[in-house]
């Protein structure tokens, strides 16, 4: 333990002293838009390092303008098309973590196609930048584009890589967070644990990418209902990451989230509210307000709110979740259709039954379009249809729910 711990403070000190590298760099060049032109290949590859650095970190708004100024000078310049290339997929990348779905998805295939003719066909490096775009498509609810374009990924990597080499270990597990999406948590389960194993003896126990996959264990864990087994795993991935980022980054809210919903499942309301308003503190200063990530925190906010029977605020947070993710993921998405969902709940406590009918059959239609009729969450928007035709006595209807 003591060596691992040293390993950590290693490791922080390196990051701190290339943050610092960079940070001297920008200060004697006064900003990134005044790079001279002679030097435009080495200055598009600083900009890139030095935008990695701030994702690195989270802080995706510093790294925005240098990544989009290094694919500035990369197109207006005689760059080679791998480094062009290299430009959008890190934007890609960059703009899928903002939330930007569409400019990512737009980024990452003009990249996809610059490497399909610098590279050989099934070279990893297409392997990765296809795991990028799965999981912009995940972004975006196309489950099942998503889940193509990740078994594409692999196929590419199990052409020169053993199925136990660490290398595509992080592909089975991006494959596992979709296929737990759709609703086949056991299939997932399977995934992750195998994964897990190869994980935990490459990365070591304390990695942050461990950490990531355990959260995303408990997450699928926390589907299941094995919420004991859940909080030990998110316990575990709290404790790394907070070593890591500190206890009020804004890169600890999904872990957060994960855990209030845990607690809210076994009836710790209260820990799940502190828990929950301060992911939303977190991401709200760090993020843009209209951010994805901050649409889910409100959504799980009300949620609580109406297991408490508190209408009044229930209401208050669900619209605003709605607006959050009507305006960042569009009306068309799994996370807005249970948003409505949310909504359409307190519309019926407060009698507005034709809202809530329309938000239900809006959320119904989006999700039936989404998952197979048997999801969880499909069954989640029908039991509020089923509530609401009780209330307004429609007992044939009920029946054939």
């Amino acid at each position: 333990m003591m060596y691992n711990a040293l390993s950590l403070k290693q490791h922080r000190i390196k990051k701190l002293l290339l943050i610092i590298c960079c940070l001297v760099f920008l200060s004697s060049t006064s900003a990134a838009s005044h790079i001279r032109p002679a030097k435009s290949s080495q200055s598009c590859k600083t900009l890139l390092a030095m935008s990695r650095v701030y994702m690195a970190g989270g802080n995706y708004a510093k790294a925005q303008p240098l990544a989009e100024n290094a694919l500035t000078l990369a197109k207006s310049k005689d760059t080679s098309d791998s480094e062009l290339s290299k430009c959008l997929i890190d934007l890609a990348y960059l703009y899928k973590n903002q939330g930007k779905y569409s400019d990512a998805e737009d980024m990452c295939k003009q990249g996809l196609e610059l490497q399909y003719e610098v590279y050989y066909k099934n070279h990893p490096y297409i392997a990765s930048t296809l795991r990028i775009q799965s999981s912009i498509y995940q972004g975006q609810a196309k489950y099942r584009q998503a889940r193509d374009t990740m078994n594409q990924a692999i196929a590419i990597m199990q052409k020169t890589h053993l199925p136990d080499d660490p290398a595509l270990a992080p592909f089975q597990v991006d494959l596992a967070r979709i296929i737990s999406a759709q609703g086949e948590l056991e299939e997932a389960e399977t995934i992750y644990l195998e994964a897990l194993d190869i994980i935990n003896n490459s990365y070591g126990k304390d990695h942050l990418y461990t950490a990531g996959v355990l959260s995303s264990t408990a997450e699928l864990y926390t589907l299941e209902g094995k919420y004991e087994k859940a909080l030990e795993l998110i316990n575990q991935t709290i404790e790394i990451q907070e070593d890591a980022y500190g206890q009020q980054q804004h890169l600890m809210a999904p872990v957060w989230l994960i855990k209030a919903t845990i607690c809210m499942a076994l009836g710790d309301f209260d820990k799940a509210e502190n828990l929950l308003k301060k992911s939303l503190s977190a991401v709200e200063k760090n993020c843009d307000t209209r951010h994805p990530l901050t649409g889910r925190i409100l959504n799980q906010l009300g949620k609580l709110y109406l297991a408490e029977e508190n209408y009044e605020q229930a209401l208050k947070i669900c619209l605003q979740a709605v607006d959050v993710l009507e305006n960042s993921l569009g009306r068309e998405n799994d996370l807005t259709a249970m948003a409505y969902n949310n909504l359409a709940k307190v519309y019926i406590h407060k009698g507005k039954y034709s809202e809530a009918k329309e938000l239900c059959d809006s959320a119904l239609e989006t999700l039936e379009e989404i998952f197979d009729p048997y999801h969880s969450s499909v069954a989640l928007v029908q039991e509020t249809i089923t509530q609401l035709e009780e209330q307004t006595g429609l007992p044939a209807e009920v029946a054939k729910l």
